[in-house]
């Protein structure tokens, strides 16, 4: 690598100062209590008859609060006087293995102690449709063979594909209630029909399955839930289209457009579907999303330790460096790939031996005018915005935004030097 140390050895490496973005966010007080109220408010408890076995499909997304969700939920339903019972509804997520997505669900803080609730884990579906076109729609088996179903979920805006609905209620009920099968069998004709397709299979799936209502929440721009709402079955197709509009507006960003060099600090599946959440980079793996800041180079430095060596999302990276890709489990990203049918995602970048050349290789290559004024932001990771570091070049773009704190003066990038 003697030659690229050379390349790369006069590139300047920006002074970098930490500023505090500072974003509108509602915030629920007590979330325990707001899912007692809206479960109170719209009567929907009454669908629970004395005895019946009630499925609660859980994803496998870091939702705020998800336990409290899921426990309350499992608590109304016994006080209902029905018998629930939790369901992993996570396409193929945990490796598609049953004990992989009871796994994936503790890690979230779903247990079977934490919700009081028994968890029932199994890849085995019924096929309960089929769409005009040909792909099978399917359901988890436990499910389907439940007296009433409650899906949970986060409503916000898909990674891959723009629609009245994207990631929430409805997509779970296609693709996550449908397990592998029905995860592939969604993506099949890609993320191009994803948005007919999600309603669509959701509507066969409400049609054929017990489920009474979804409990949806939307969160804010630090990840903390500012509105859950319990929305009847019948009234999903309807209503979920303005809860994605209201996430959307909550939506964190990065303050700053455009942007020549994009540092992340650490990517994973617990921060988002595609490792970093290309709604915040604006680099997306397919052609049917938009969104985001003009982005010339993104540097990823690492993955989280809860992803366990999944990288996916590295491959819309444009440098990364040796220990990453010496940390990464390929056959975890591969399975996704597979799934999605979306390959960008996992492709390798530019691979340097340390975080100092992956950043002056991202500077080399940005083709700013003038190297030592690139405008440079490095973020811990897409879901932690309040505080991230922006070069001496955007300083002054810094100071005139009411919505920016600047928290300190410029000091030298700390990075992890070439080694030995």
């Amino acid at each position: 690598m003697e030659i690229i140390s050379q390349l790369l050895h006069d590139i300047p490496l920006p002074k970098m100062l930490r500023v505090k973005q500072v974003f509108h966010a509602p915030m629920l007080e007590d979330t325990a209590e707001e899912v007692r109220k809206t479960l109170k408010d719209t009567g929907l408890l009454s669908r629970v008859s004395p005895g019946d076995r009630v499925a609660i499909a859980v994803g496998s997304r870091g939702v705020a609060d998800l336990p409290i969700l899921v426990r309350e939920t499992a608590a109304a339903v016994e006080s209902a006087g029905g018998s629930p019972f939790i369901v992993p509804a996570m396409g193929s997520h945990g490796g598609a293995t049953a004990e992989g997505q009871r796994e994936v669900l503790e890690q979230l803080g779903v247990t079977e102690a934490s919700v009081g609730a028994p968890i029932l884990s199994s890849m085995e579906v019924v096929q309960t449709g089929m769409l005009p076109n040909g792909l099978p729609v399917y359901t988890d088996k436990h499910a389907y063979e439940a007296d009433k179903v409650i899906v949970i979920n986060r409503i916000k805006p898909h990674t891959a594909f723009r629609g009245p609905v994207e990631s929430g209620l409805m997509k779970m009920i296609t693709i996550g209630l449908g397990k592998q099968k029905g995860a592939e069998a969604a993506h099949a004709y890609s993320f191009k029909h994803m948005a007919e397709h999600v309603p669509e299979m959701a509507k066969i799936v409400l049609s054929k399955v017990p489920i009474i209502f979804g409990l949806g929440s939307i969160e804010n721009a630090y990840d903390r839930p500012a509105k859950i709402v319990a929305v009847p079955a019948e009234e999903l197709e309807q209503r979920e289209p303005g809860l994605l509009l209201e996430a959307k507006q909550l939506m964190p960003k990065i303050m700053f457009d455009p942007i020549d060099v994009l540092i992340v600090d650490e990517i994973g599946k617990d921060i988002s579907g595609d490792g970093m959440d290309p709604n915040i980079t604006g680099r997306y793996a397919t052609p049917y999303a938009f969104g985001g800041p003009k982005v010339s180079r993104i540097a990823v430095l690492g993955l989280t330790g809860k992803t366990h060596g999944n990288a996916n999302g590295i491959g819309m990276a444009d440098m990364t460096t040796r220990a990453l890709v010496d940390s990464i489990h390929w056959e975890k990203g591969y399975a996704n790939a597979l799934t999605s049918t979306v390959t960008d995602v996992i492709r390798v970048p530019m691979v340097l031996e340390s975080e100092e050349m992956a950043v002056k290789a991202a500077i080399k290559t940005c083709n700013a005018y003038d190297l030592t004024k690139a405008r440079v932001v490095r973020i811990k990771n897409t879901l932690e915005l309040e505080h991230i570091w922006i070069s001496e070049s955007l300083m002054e773009e810094a100071a005139g935004q009411k919505e920016i704190e600047v928290l300190s003066e410029p000091a030298a990038i700390h990075l992890a030097g070439e080694k030995g």
